[in-house]
C-alpha cells in the first residue's frame, strides 16, 4: 500500500502497519440500491458459478494488511448473499492468489486466472500492484475491484477498474477539515527526504495550498536516527498545521523528538491513523495528535452493515482492523454487479456499479460514474492511553460529499 498520503513499525508487521501517513448492502432482497437486489439478467444459466479471483498481498511485508482485507471480503460475502454464498442464483467460487506485493506476481497470477474465464479480479493491497493490474482488466474486459492500494492513479484509469477503499486524495482532504479555513494559514510537511516524502509534499500543496495555505516542507534524510533537530526546526517554524507524513523504524523516535520538543503543544499536528499495532509507536505524545482516518473498529457508529463485518470477522476469529472495510465493500460491489448486471457480461456489471449508492460499513458510500471514485465518510480521530492500551476515539464523521476528489474521466 501505500499512496502519497496514507499508512504506516515494532516487527516486520509493525514496521508496515506505522507507514504513518497523514498525510497513509444490504437489507432485503427487495430494497432498491442494496447488493442482494433480484438480479436483472445473468444472461447465463443460474446454477452457472461465477468465478472470482482474489489476488492479495497473503505473505510480504503487506500481508498484515492483505489478511485484514481478505478477512473483510469473507465476512462482506456472506452478508451480502445472506449467507448462501450466492448471487442471482449463481454460486460464488473464490480462488485466492498470493502476490507478495510484487507487481510481476500479481500479473502473472492474474494472466493464469483470466486464462482459465474468471471474469472477476479483486484484491490488491499495494499500490505498485494495482496499477499493473488496471491495464490488464482494460485489455482482458475484466471487472477489477482494486482493494487498499490507495494511489489516486487507479481512480478514472480506465472503464474497467474501480476501487473498494479510500485514495490519498481523501486523506489529504480529511486532513483540511481539521485545519479548517486554510487561506493564510502556514503548513509544515514533516516527512522524510524520499518520493514518498515528496509525494506527500505535493499533494498536500495541491490540496490544502490550493485552498490558500502556504504549504512549506521539513525532510530528514530516510537515514537519520537523531530527529531532534528536524523537530527544532519544525517548532521554529511556527506552522498553524503539522502534517507529518512518516515511514519507517525510526516513527516512536520521530514522535518522541517532537513530543520533548514541544511540536505537539505548540500546534496542530496531524497525521494519518494506521492499524492497531500502530498505536503504541506515538507513546506518551500519542493524546495531542490528531488523527485523519480511513477506518477503525466502532467509526461507523455501530451501523448495522459494520456491526455485521464486525460480527462476521470476529466470528469467523479474525481481527476487525484498518482495512476490513475495503474486503467487505469488494463483496458488496461484486454480489451487486453480478445481480444487478450480469455473470457473464462484464460490461453489463460495469453498467450495474457505475453510480451505485449503498450502505457500507463507513456509512453511504457511491459510486461516482464518471471516473469510479469511491465517495465515502472519512473520519478524524484522537488516541486515549498509551502503549497495549492506546485506543482511538472519534472525533468526527466526515460525510462523503465533502472528501470527494475532483472528478477524472476514464479512459
Amino acid at each position: 500500500m501505500r499512496p502519497s498520503v496514507t499508512d504506516t513499525v515494532r516487527s516486520r508487521t509493525v514496521r508496515v502497519l506505522t507507514l504513518i501517513a497523514a498525510g497513509a448492502l444490504v437489507t432485503a432482497c427487495s430494497a432498491a440500491g442494496t447488493a442482494g437486489t433480484a438480479s436483472s439478467g445473468s444472461g447465463s444459466k443460474a446454477s452457472a458459478p461465477v468465478k472470482v479471483g482474489l489476488v492479495y498481498s497473503r505473505s510480504g511485508l503487506l500481508a498484515a494488511y492483505g489478511k485484514q482485507y481478505e478477512e473483510g471480503f469473507k465476512a462482506g460475502l456472506a452478508y451480502a448473499t445472506h449467507g448462501t454464498n450466492k448471487a442471482g442464483g449463481h454460486p460464488i467460487e473464490v480462488t485466492e492468489q498470493d502476490d507478495a506485493g510484487d507487481p510481476a506476481k500479481a500479473v502473472a497470477a492474474t494472466k493464469t486466472l483470466v486464462g482459465k474465464g474468471y471474469k472477476i479480479i479483486a484484491g490488491t493491497t499495494d499500490s505498485g500492484v494495482a496499477l499493473q493490474m488496471a491495464p490488464l482488466a482494460e485489455q482482458n474486459k475484466v471487472l477489477y475491484v482494486s482493494g487498499p492500494a490507495a494511489t489516486d492513479a487507479v481512480t478514472g484509469v480506465n472503464g474497467y477498474t474501480f476501487r473498494s477503499g479510500r485514495q490519498s486524495y481523501q486523506d489529504t482532504l480529511t486532513a483540511g477539515a481539521l485545519l479548517g479555513d486554510a487561506k493564510g494559514r502556514k503548513v509544515i510537511v514533516l516527512s522524510q527526504n524520499s518520493a514518498f516524502g515528496q509525494a506527500n509534499v505535493d499533494a498536500v500543496k495541491a490540496v490544502l495550498g490550493g485552498k490558500g495555505a502556504k504549504v512549506d516542507s521539513v525532510l530528514a534524510p530516510p537515514s537519520a536516527t537523531d530527529l531532534t533537530p528536524f523537530a527544532r526546526q519544525t517548532r521554529a517554524a511556527k506552522p498553524d498545521l503539522v502534517f507529518v507524513a512518516w515511514a519507517g523504524a525510526t516513527a516512536p523516535a520521530l514522535w518522541t523528538a517532537l513530543d520533548q520538543q514541544g511540536v505537539l503543544d505548540a500546534g496542530k499536528v496531524v497525521t494519518g491513523l494506521a492499524g492497531t499495532a500502530s498505536y503504541p509507536i506515538f507513546g506518551k505524545g500519542g493524546s495531542k495528535v490528531s488523527f485523519l482516518a480511513h477506518y477503525f473498529p466502532g467509526a461507523g457508529g455501530d451501523n448495522p452493515v459494520e456491526k455485521a463485518m464486525l460480527d462476521g470477522i470476529s466470528k469467523a476469529g479474525g481481527t476487525p482492523d484498518l482495512f476490513s472495510p475495503d474486503g467487505f465493500t469488494a463483496a458488496q460491489m461484486i454480489v451487486h454487479a453480478i445481480e444487478a448486471g450480469s455473470a457473464t457480461d462484464t460490461d453489463a456489471m460495469v453498467k450495474a456499479l457505475e453510480g451505485w449508492s449503498f450502505d457500507g460499513p463507513k456509512g453511504k458510500e457511491q459510486i461516482r460514474a464518471e471516473d469510479h471514485a469511491l465517495l465515502q465518510p472519512m473520519f478524524t480521530a484522537r488516541l486515549k492511553g498509551t502503549g497495549s492500551a492506546a485506543e482511538p476515539e472519534l472525533i468526527d464523521s466526515i460525510p462523503m460529499a465533502a472528501v470527494a476528489p475532483p472528478v477524472k474521466a476514464a479512459g
